[in-house]
């Protein structure tokens, strides 16, 4: 029996939430905690940019900027504040608003897809020299030094909101990032699922026709790149409460690209697709970390090529189309019998 419902774009199957649900539940019990958090705060981070790109059609080169943003705001913000409630909101509404301010300035001015990922890289870029040039006493928001190359260590970490006492890591952090995850990848499908995400997707296939029909690109579009810019700063959050330290790093040119490559790998215009990318690579990124004689950038790039060539579409939809050709061919191969047995039948009858 499959239970399922108009959910997203396609549908949800919520016996498969529902072991994933379970799955993520089990899963410190047999896997390492410490891996299996960063993997899903990475699956988060994946997912952001494959909801806006995927249906949308916004491919932003610069998506560790929102990534970085969050990690700070939350690190500042709680150096000041002391615990983390108001830190976490503050996370995700800073990149957010940064987001919608870029994001108005392009769709508005009617920039083009090409400039548009010149524009994202550069701003990625601007951060990354502005926040390692940040050493010294005089680069300092409230409490919170900036620290230069050498990033802000040593800042309260996620606690139970109204009680600094009690604070969230090791598993509580866990269990935090794989509820994010989850909320996150419902919302998503509920905004597909939605008006606006309809208009989402009309624009991604005809984004003139969209217009004449009486919408606005610059709105929906802006609208999209301040969500998934939310859920970025989300996912910076809590790599910064799992690292326990932010540094320039993260707004990387390294980082912008393996986002890029897990929602490519994966499977564009799925969601499910740079989860599983950002987790299988993300994996096999960490695995390659214990050795030297392999560059990791070197073998996800040739991972990337490989995936381009072989499997265009990604993992995800290619295995789906596999699955339901199948399907197809059981249901073909039953109708065929079902026919030649009838007609025996009516022979033997005759």
């Amino acid at each position: 029996m499959n239970i399922t419902s108009t959910f997203g774009t396609g549908r949800i199957s919520w016996i498969w939430f529902a072991l994933a649900c379970l799955f993520l539940l089990v899963l410190p019990a047999f896997y390492d905690v410490n891996t299996s958090t960063v993997l899903l705060i990475w699956a988060l981070f994946a997912l952001s940019l494959g909801l806006m790109w995927g249906y949308a059609g916004i491919l932003s080169f610069g998506h560790a900027a929102y990534f970085g943003l969050g990690a700070y705001t939350y690190a500042v913000a709680s150096m000041n504040f002391g615990e983390s409630t108001v830190p976490l909101i503050l996370a995700m509404l800073v990149p957010a608003i940064f987001a919608g301010l870029i994001g108005a300035m392009m769709f508005y001015g009617r920039i083009s897809d090409v400039y548009m990922g010149v524009i994202t890289l550069v701003v990625t870029l601007i951060l990354f020299k502005y926040i390692n040039s940040t050493a010294g006493d005089a680069y300092r928001i409230g409490d919170a030094r900036l620290g230069g190359f050498n990033g802000i260590p040593a800042f309260p970490i996620l606690n139970v909101p109204g009680d600094p006492g009690i604070q969230i890591y090791g598993i509580g952090l866990y269990y935090v990032a794989a509820a994010a995850l989850l909320i996150c990848y419902l919302i998503s499908r509920w905004i597909l699922s939605s008006y606006f995400g309809r208009v989402l997707i009309g624009i991604r296939e005809n984004e003139v026709r969209t217009e004449l029909l009486g919408y606005s690109a610059p709105l929906y579009k802006t609208g999209i790149f301040t969500v998934s810019a939310a859920m970025a700063g989300l996912a910076g959050c809590l790599f910064a409460n799992w690292a326990e330290i932010v540094t320039p790093g993260l707004f990387s040119l390294g980082q912008s690209a393996e986002v890029i490559i897990w929602t490519i790998v994966g499977g564009l215009g799925t969601l499910v697709g740079p989860i599983l990318g950002a987790i299988v690579l993300g994996s096999l990124k960490l695995l390659l970390g214990e050795q030297t004689l392999i560059d990791n950038s070197l073998l996800l790039g040739l991972i990337l090529v490989l995936v381009v060539l072989l499997l265009p579409s990604g993992i995800v939809p290619t295995f789906k189309r596999w699955y339901l050709g199948r399907e197809q061919a059981a249901i073909l191969r039953r109708k065929t019998s079902g026919t030649r047995r009838r007609r025996r039948n009516h022979e033997d009858g005759v």
